[in-house]
Protein backbone atom coordinates (compact mmCIF):
# COMPACT_ATOMS: atom_id res chain seq x y z
CA UNK A 1 0.00 0.00 0.00
CA UNK A 2 1.83 3.20 -1.27
CA UNK A 3 5.28 1.54 -0.43
CA UNK A 4 4.02 1.12 3.03
CA UNK A 5 3.78 -1.92 4.49
CA UNK A 6 0.71 -3.81 6.89
CA UNK A 7 0.94 -7.02 9.40
CA UNK A 8 -1.44 -9.06 10.01
CA UNK A 9 -1.62 -10.85 13.16
CA UNK A 10 -3.14 -14.15 13.05
CA UNK A 11 -6.22 -14.02 15.05
CA UNK A 12 -5.92 -17.49 16.61
CA UNK A 13 -3.29 -19.21 17.85
CA UNK A 14 -2.31 -23.13 19.27
CA UNK A 15 -1.95 -23.07 22.92
CA UNK A 16 -0.10 -26.70 24.80
CA UNK A 17 -2.12 -26.98 28.37
CA UNK A 18 -1.12 -28.55 31.31
CA UNK A 19 -3.01 -29.10 34.88
CA UNK A 20 -2.07 -29.83 38.51
CA UNK A 21 -5.28 -32.74 38.34
CA UNK A 22 -3.60 -34.97 34.88
CA UNK A 23 0.19 -35.83 34.06
CA UNK A 24 -1.53 -35.11 30.61
CA UNK A 25 -0.73 -32.57 28.24
CA UNK A 26 -3.54 -31.65 25.19
CA UNK A 27 -2.98 -28.45 22.56
CA UNK A 28 -5.99 -26.43 21.99
CA UNK A 29 -7.07 -23.47 19.28
CA UNK A 30 -8.29 -20.50 20.61
CA UNK A 31 -9.31 -16.88 19.32
CA UNK A 32 -6.84 -14.19 20.87
CA UNK A 33 -9.77 -11.75 21.34
CA UNK A 34 -11.56 -14.00 23.91
CA UNK A 35 -10.94 -12.87 27.82
CA UNK A 36 -9.04 -14.68 30.42
CA UNK A 37 -12.33 -15.56 31.71
CA UNK A 38 -13.94 -16.51 28.47
CA UNK A 39 -10.51 -18.85 28.21
CA UNK A 40 -11.70 -20.49 31.72
CA UNK A 41 -15.09 -21.10 31.05
CA UNK A 42 -13.77 -23.02 27.69
CA UNK A 43 -10.95 -24.53 29.96
CA UNK A 44 -13.34 -25.85 31.93
CA UNK A 45 -14.43 -28.95 30.13
CA UNK A 46 -11.18 -29.55 28.97
CA UNK A 47 -9.32 -29.92 32.33
CA UNK A 48 -12.34 -30.75 34.82
CA UNK A 49 -11.40 -27.27 37.07
CA UNK A 50 -14.06 -25.20 37.83
CA UNK A 51 -13.40 -21.23 36.75
CA UNK A 52 -13.35 -19.68 39.98
CA UNK A 53 -10.71 -22.40 41.00
CA UNK A 54 -8.66 -22.20 38.59
CA UNK A 55 -4.79 -19.94 38.28
CA UNK A 56 -3.27 -19.72 34.84
CA UNK A 57 0.39 -19.58 34.73
CA UNK A 58 1.98 -18.64 30.90
CA UNK A 59 5.03 -20.26 29.94
CA UNK A 60 7.22 -20.07 26.74
CA UNK A 61 7.45 -22.57 23.94
CA UNK A 62 10.62 -23.43 25.74
CA UNK A 63 8.62 -23.98 29.04
CA UNK A 64 10.14 -20.73 30.33
CA UNK A 65 8.07 -19.48 33.08
CA UNK A 66 6.40 -16.12 32.05
CA UNK A 67 3.92 -14.74 33.75
CA UNK A 68 0.67 -15.30 35.83
CA UNK A 69 -2.63 -14.84 33.58
CA UNK A 70 -4.44 -13.26 36.46
CA UNK A 71 -6.86 -10.79 34.67
CA UNK A 72 -10.27 -11.92 33.96
CA UNK A 73 -10.92 -8.85 31.89
CA UNK A 74 -7.23 -8.90 29.84
CA UNK A 75 -7.61 -10.49 26.29
CA UNK A 76 -5.73 -13.45 25.31
CA UNK A 77 -4.12 -11.66 22.89
CA UNK A 78 -2.55 -9.05 25.28
CA UNK A 79 -0.28 -11.55 26.71
CA UNK A 80 3.12 -12.47 24.92
CA UNK A 81 1.57 -16.02 23.81
CA UNK A 82 3.12 -17.60 20.29
CA UNK A 83 1.97 -20.62 18.32
CA UNK A 84 2.88 -24.12 21.42
CA UNK A 85 3.23 -21.45 23.95
CA UNK A 86 1.87 -23.55 27.40
CA UNK A 87 -0.57 -22.01 29.59
CA UNK A 88 -0.37 -24.20 32.78
CA UNK A 89 -3.97 -24.64 35.00
CA UNK A 90 -3.78 -24.77 39.29
CA UNK A 91 -6.87 -26.05 40.34
CA UNK A 92 -6.97 -24.80 43.86
CA UNK A 93 -10.22 -27.07 45.15
CA UNK A 94 -7.87 -30.05 44.81
CA UNK A 95 -5.04 -30.28 47.71
CA UNK A 96 -2.04 -32.23 46.42
CA UNK A 97 -1.98 -35.76 47.43
CA UNK A 98 -5.65 -35.51 48.19
CA UNK A 99 -7.04 -39.02 46.23
CA UNK A 100 -3.54 -40.36 46.75
CA UNK A 101 -2.44 -40.25 50.57
CA UNK A 102 -4.10 -43.03 52.30
CA UNK A 103 -3.35 -41.58 55.71
CA UNK A 104 -6.17 -39.10 55.40
CA UNK A 105 -8.70 -41.85 54.63
CA UNK A 106 -10.97 -42.63 57.60
CA UNK A 107 -10.28 -46.72 58.10
CA UNK A 108 -13.49 -48.69 58.99
CA UNK A 109 -12.79 -51.22 61.64
CA UNK A 110 -15.52 -54.24 62.61
CA UNK A 111 -15.55 -55.61 66.11
CA UNK A 112 -14.55 -58.93 66.21
CA UNK A 113 -17.90 -60.19 67.97
CA UNK A 114 -19.73 -58.06 65.40
CA UNK A 115 -18.51 -59.68 62.29
CA UNK A 116 -18.69 -63.17 64.28
CA UNK A 117 -22.44 -62.48 64.27
CA UNK A 118 -22.55 -61.98 60.46
CA UNK A 119 -23.88 -64.19 58.28
CA UNK A 120 -22.41 -63.15 54.90
CA UNK A 121 -18.30 -63.47 56.07
CA UNK A 122 -15.52 -65.70 54.90
CA UNK A 123 -15.52 -66.87 59.02
CA UNK A 124 -19.04 -67.26 58.39
CA UNK A 125 -18.43 -69.48 55.28
CA UNK A 126 -15.22 -71.76 57.23
CA UNK A 127 -17.39 -72.50 60.20
CA UNK A 128 -20.43 -73.67 57.81
CA UNK A 129 -18.32 -75.85 55.84
CA UNK A 130 -15.88 -76.91 58.45
CA UNK A 131 -12.85 -75.41 56.59
CA UNK A 132 -9.18 -75.13 58.64
CA UNK A 133 -9.27 -74.25 62.00
CA UNK A 134 -12.50 -74.74 62.21
CA UNK A 135 -12.71 -78.21 61.63
CA UNK A 136 -12.40 -80.17 65.06
CA UNK A 137 -11.36 -83.25 64.27
CA UNK A 138 -8.74 -82.37 62.17
CA UNK A 139 -7.03 -79.72 64.82
CA UNK A 140 -7.58 -81.94 67.59
CA UNK A 141 -5.94 -84.62 65.10
CA UNK A 142 -2.74 -81.90 64.59
CA UNK A 143 -2.76 -81.19 68.12
CA UNK A 144 -2.21 -85.39 69.15
CA UNK A 145 0.57 -85.34 66.51
CA UNK A 146 3.00 -82.40 67.67
CA UNK A 147 2.14 -83.73 71.25
CA UNK A 148 3.13 -87.52 70.33
CA UNK A 149 6.24 -85.95 68.61
CA UNK A 150 7.01 -83.44 71.71
CA UNK A 151 6.93 -86.57 73.85
CA UNK A 152 9.09 -88.24 71.78
CA UNK A 153 11.80 -85.49 71.60
CA UNK A 154 11.77 -85.45 75.45
CA UNK A 155 12.23 -88.83 76.12
CA UNK A 156 15.02 -88.87 72.98
CA UNK A 157 16.47 -85.64 75.17
CA UNK A 158 15.92 -87.64 79.00
CA UNK A 159 18.46 -90.38 77.38
CA UNK A 160 21.01 -88.19 76.47
CA UNK A 161 24.13 -86.96 78.65
CA UNK A 162 26.18 -83.94 78.60
CA UNK A 163 30.00 -85.41 77.41
CA UNK A 164 28.69 -88.44 74.98
CA UNK A 165 30.18 -88.64 72.07
CA UNK A 166 27.36 -88.52 69.44
CA UNK A 167 26.26 -88.10 65.38
CA UNK A 168 24.03 -85.74 64.23
CA UNK A 169 21.72 -86.38 61.50
CA UNK A 170 19.42 -84.03 60.34
CA UNK A 171 17.64 -84.09 56.92
CA UNK A 172 19.24 -82.77 53.91
CA UNK A 173 22.70 -82.03 55.62
CA UNK A 174 25.33 -84.27 55.68
CA UNK A 175 25.95 -86.20 58.68
CA UNK A 176 28.33 -84.59 61.53
CA UNK A 177 30.53 -85.90 64.26
CA UNK A 178 30.49 -83.98 67.66
CA UNK A 179 30.27 -84.42 71.39
CA UNK A 180 26.93 -83.39 73.29
CA UNK A 181 27.42 -80.10 75.56
CA UNK A 182 23.58 -79.44 76.46
CA UNK A 183 20.60 -80.85 76.93
CA UNK A 184 17.64 -79.16 77.80
CA UNK A 185 14.89 -76.32 76.59
CA UNK A 186 16.05 -73.10 75.37
CA UNK A 187 15.04 -69.36 75.32
CA UNK A 188 15.45 -69.18 71.67
CA UNK A 189 12.57 -71.93 70.88
CA UNK A 190 10.31 -74.04 72.62
CA UNK A 191 10.80 -77.53 72.84
CA UNK A 192 13.86 -79.44 73.59
CA UNK A 193 17.20 -79.02 72.32
CA UNK A 194 20.61 -80.65 71.89
CA UNK A 195 24.25 -78.63 72.05
CA UNK A 196 26.61 -80.00 70.36
CA UNK A 197 30.41 -79.21 69.50
CA UNK A 198 31.09 -80.34 65.98
CA UNK A 199 34.35 -82.14 65.63
CA UNK A 200 34.73 -79.10 62.32
CA UNK A 201 33.94 -76.06 61.87
CA UNK A 202 30.56 -77.26 60.37
CA UNK A 203 28.23 -75.28 62.71
CA UNK A 204 26.67 -71.62 63.16
CA UNK A 205 28.09 -70.50 66.66
CA UNK A 206 30.02 -70.43 69.44
CA UNK A 207 27.85 -71.80 72.00
CA UNK A 208 26.07 -68.81 72.17
CA UNK A 209 22.56 -67.95 70.69
CA UNK A 210 20.54 -64.58 71.02
CA UNK A 211 23.31 -63.24 73.95
CA UNK A 212 22.89 -66.36 75.76
CA UNK A 213 25.46 -68.20 76.40
CA UNK A 214 24.77 -72.40 76.46
CA UNK A 215 28.37 -73.87 76.21
CA UNK A 216 31.57 -73.34 75.58
CA UNK A 217 33.02 -74.04 72.01
CA UNK A 218 35.49 -72.31 69.50
CA UNK A 219 33.05 -70.15 66.74
CA UNK A 220 31.10 -71.88 63.75
CA UNK A 221 31.59 -75.19 65.99
CA UNK A 222 28.19 -75.11 67.77
CA UNK A 223 25.15 -76.20 67.13
CA UNK A 224 21.96 -76.98 68.08
CA UNK A 225 19.46 -80.02 66.79
CA UNK A 226 16.48 -81.68 68.10
CA UNK A 227 17.31 -84.73 70.04
CA UNK A 228 15.51 -86.97 67.84
CA UNK A 229 18.54 -85.77 65.60
CA UNK A 230 21.22 -86.83 68.13
CA UNK A 231 22.47 -90.56 67.63
CA UNK A 232 25.38 -91.32 70.99
CA UNK A 233 27.71 -94.17 70.50
CA UNK A 234 31.28 -94.66 70.22
CA UNK A 235 32.25 -92.20 67.76
CA UNK A 236 35.96 -91.52 68.21
CA UNK A 237 37.05 -88.18 67.03
CA UNK A 238 39.37 -88.04 63.74
CA UNK A 239 43.01 -87.04 64.05
CA UNK A 240 43.37 -84.57 61.29
CA UNK A 241 47.25 -84.11 61.86
CA UNK A 242 48.24 -82.55 58.47
CA UNK A 243 51.54 -84.09 58.49
CA UNK A 244 50.11 -87.38 58.49
CA UNK A 245 49.80 -88.92 54.63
Amino acid sequence: MDGGMMVVSNPTVNVRFTTTTSSFETTRRFNRGISIAELKGKLEMVVGASPSCMELELFSVSDVFLQKMDNGEALLGSYPLDDNCRIHVIDRSVQSNEFTDVSKVEKFELPDDAYNKRTDSARSFMKKHAVGHFNEEVVAKKKAEVAARNDEQKAAADALSVGSRCKVQVPQQPTKLGTVMYVGTTDFKPGHWVGVKYDEPLGKHDGTVAGKKYFECENKYGGFVKPLSVIVGDFPEEDYDLDEM
